[in-house]
């Protein structure tokens, strides 16, 4: 068990082990294959398999297949599919009620014989009429009155399929006038005439699922039977089934938790199936709708589905979850994973007419992530596509891109400035007439002498690929959709004719990609192709939906003095942080994005500054603030941190020094903000130090190369971004203890 704090379900189960209720714990995920699984789902995955691992038990996956009209295999498949997807086994623990179905039978008839149950042949509306309400008692069947005899023939005829649906029943003989009106006689078998997908036409009789779930419970040697508050009532049936026919112990208990619910979301499996079967979205994988195969098409990782399970924790009382924490979740995942690239999705042609030839310029994939390995050659030539709105000729207050007067740089590239705007018949703008500086090359001295306050997207016009891009939205446009009237029509908006740089058409399949500006997408597990390349929208970068539904709410509060960055649209820096940022940029070399927000932010900078005196290295100092120290305030006030600048500098200095590489430089700060303690004497203590003695770490790259013959092909046939690959898998294997400059190096050397 991980030192997380407990939930109530931990609790009891830790309660159980202690007291010798139980030798070893045993779960289950019992769901109906009538539906795709959903986000909800997922949640009693983790809390079932989760438990069962935490304990060293295990958890079976048990198909509760009791009703044969709405039952299939392809169900079964999906539900098998998603809890394998999001991490769990079940081993040989895959069972299905039909198993049992003999079993259940025969307690049934025991029922019978103790005189606990009987046949009924009222119909569907009297039983409804004699149940009773919640303030007036039920009436009893004047069947219940028939003898064991007469019911246990009247039973075995139904299961040789003698009656027609509806015809007759067999409840329980419990209490009319009881309060929780579950327990006033309550079905045990209903008669249905449907071929079974596993069983055939051998049944004419199915159990319930209040007295099936229980029985096959026992029957598996289940412990704790964990389910949704919604059966919060039927516990007592379920203790009464198992208590009546005495069944010897250890028998199982119900505990119920909160169910997940989500706005803009709904999660009924009847609406989700009217969604698929109305043709509303594409098949229950529609990236569109919550079910596990729609966020696994979608781009989700199992990863951020169950850290989003386990943020919003187990509860007791039912809640409404919000869905931008589930696309929080996504995006924390993914921004420390994917590489960094440019896509254009609404070209806007660029001419730049002093520049001549062609050349590649080299990029990082992780550019905020240095010394993170990975780059990629992007070409550049004379005509280059930009976004369309990264161009305006008439910019409103605050636009800091390409205009008439303004130059903007190219991202990775060169600073440019607008000459002339070419348009056509219908004064639509269709080309810019550009110049560009020499030597204002990024990563090379910039002698312009050119001042710009932001870069800008593009890509080359003759090396661009053509892709597709679906853009998907919430499917719902109310906070808690009733059905298909509340349809979000502006779901899915599918772009024909984006343009990437060529580097992303030639990856390995299922990586993601954040396309810088527009959000994290992931290549269409379905429709992609090498000559139709398709890509889905996982998330923004941002959550614009709380944008775009503030934007629709109108407000006579005086306005708030704090300026606010949405959107990518950048409030104008004052005087002094225009100071800062020339400083961080031009004498101390740091990248735009890191010195604009040391800039704007007061406690960073003086932060920053401090360390500084200590360790002059304001790169990988300033990195180290931007990343690590600012992520740690997002939950720690800043008083309230336990290291200071000068443990950030010793930090800083070891990473200079080739002491320690930048990915154990994370591990020692989490163990640094959590202790206190020099980070120093972290490293000593866990034995940190990098690898730099070629000698033990060549025999690691020989096993990585001797184990991958495919990719070593790949790569050695032009596709370069395998190089990162091999460099990830040596430092896996030496976790993370080698020395990245030179694992690149003697990558480099023997891939050649």
């Amino acid at each position: 068990m991980n030192n997380k704090k407990k939930d109530f379900l931990r609790t009891i189960v830790e309660n159980d082990l202690k007291s010798g209720k139980y030798k070893e714990i045993v779960t289950r995920f019992p769901p109906e294959p009538n539906g795709f699984p959903h986000i909800g789902h997922a949640k009693s995955i983790s809390i079932n398999f989760g438990i069962a691992r935490d304990y060293n038990g295990h958890c079976n996956l048990r198909m509760d297949d009791t009703n044969p009209t709405k039952e299939d295999t392809k169900y079964v498949e999906a539900l098998e599919d998603a809890v394998r997807w999001l991490g769990f086994d079940w081993g040989e623990n895959l069972y299905f009620t039909s198993d049992y179905f003999s079993q259940i039978y025969d307690y049934a008839v025991q029922l019978i014989k103790m005189g606990k149950a009987y046949v009924d042949s009222l119909s569907e509306d009297e039983i409804r009429e004699y149940r009773g309400t919640v303030t007036e008692p039920g009436k009893r069947s004047k069947y219940a009155n028939r003898s064991i005899e007469e019911n246990l023939d009247l039973f075995e005829r139904m299961k040789k399929g003698e009656f027609k649906d509806g015809e007759h029943v067999l409840r329980a003989k419990i209490d009319m006038s009881a309060a929780n009106m579950k327990m006033r006689d309550p079905l045990l078998y209903r008669i249905r005439h449907a071929h079974h997908f596993r069983a055939g036409d051998e049944w004419s009789i199915y159990p319930m699922y209040d007295f099936a779930h229980c029985l096959s419970d026992y029957i598996e040697g289940v412990t704790h039977s964990i389910c949704t508050l919604e059966f919060e009532n039927n516990r007592d049936i379920y203790n009464w089934v198992l208590d009546t026919l005495e069944l010897k112990p250890p028998r199982p208990y119900q505990y119920e938790f909160a169910r997940l619910n989500i706005n803009y979301t709904v999660m009924s499996k009847r609406k989700l199936l009217e969604l698929v079967e109305g043709g509303y979205v594409n098949g229950w994988d529609d990236p569109r709708l919550p079910t596990i195969a729609g966020y696994r098409r979608r781009g989700y990782t199992p990863e951020s589905i169950l850290n989003f399970c386990d943020q919003i924790g187990i509860a007791k009382a039912n809640s409404v979850v919000d869905v931008a924490q589930l696309e929080f979740s996504i995006r924390d995942d993914l921004n420390p994973k994917v590489p960094r690239v440019m896509c254009v999705l609404d070209p806007l042609k660029v001419t730049i007419e002093n520049y001549e030839g062609s050349e590649e310029l080299e990029a990082p994939y992780y550019p905020h992530d240095v010394p993170k390995e990975g780059s990629r050659k992007i070409p550049f030539s004379k005509e280059l596509y930009i976004e369309r709105d990264d161009f305006s000729e008439n910019p409103p207050k605050g636009y800091y891109r390409l205009t008439p007067e303004q130059p903007v740089r190219l991202r990775h590239g060169y600073i440019i400035t607008c000459k002339e705007v070419i348009k056509d018949a219908n004064g639509n703008i269709v080309e810019i007439k550009a110049e560009y500086y020499p030597d204002s090359k990024s990563g090379t001295k910039d002698t312009s002498g050119i001042k710009v306050k932001s870069a800008i997207q593009w890509v080359s016009a003759t090396d661009a690929k053509k892709i597709e891009v679906r853009l998907y939205d919430r499917l719902f446009k109310t906070e808690a959709p009733e059905g298909i009237e509340d349809l979000n029509p502006n779901s899915l908006q599918i772009i024909k004719n984006a343009l990437i740089e060529p580097a992303v058409i030639t990856q390995k399949p299922d990586e993601r990609f954040q396309f810088e500006r527009q959000g994290y997408f992931y290549a269409d597990p379905v429709d992609y192709s090498d000559e139709h390349p398709v890509f889905n929208k996982i998330v923004g970068l941002k959550d614009s939906w709380a944008k775009k539904t503030k934007e629709k709410k109108v407000t006579t509060s005086k306005p708030q003095a704090k300026k606010v960055q949405i959107d990518g649209e950048v409030v104008p820096m004052s005087k002094e942080e225009q100071a800062l940022f020339d400083k961080y940029t031009n004498d101390l070399k740091l990248n735009n994005e890191v010195a604009n927000t040391l800039a704007r932010d007061a406690f960073l900078c003086d932060f920053f500054e401090e360390a500084l005196c200590t360790c002059n290295a304001p790169v990988t100092l300033s990195n180290i603030v931007v990343n690590e120290v600012a992520r740690e305030l997002k939950h720690t006030e800043a008083k309230e941190l336990k290291f200071n600048p000068v443990h950030i500098a010793q930090l800083a200095k070891m990473i200079e020094e080739d002491i320690i590489s930048s990915k154990i430089a994370k591990q020692v700060f989490e163990d640094m903000s959590k202790s206190g303690e020099n980070p120093a004497q972290i490293v000593e203590a866990k034995g940190l130090v990098q690898i730099s003695d070629p000698a033990q770490i060549l025999p690691v790259i020989d096993e990585v190369i001797a184990n991958n013959p495919d990719n070593v092909a790949k790569y050695k046939a032009g596709n370069n971004k395998l190089f990162g690959f091999f460099i990830g898998q040596v430092l896996k294997k030496t976790g993370g203890k080698a020395n990245p400059k030179i694992v690149n190096a003697l990558v480099k050397q023997k891939l050649m």
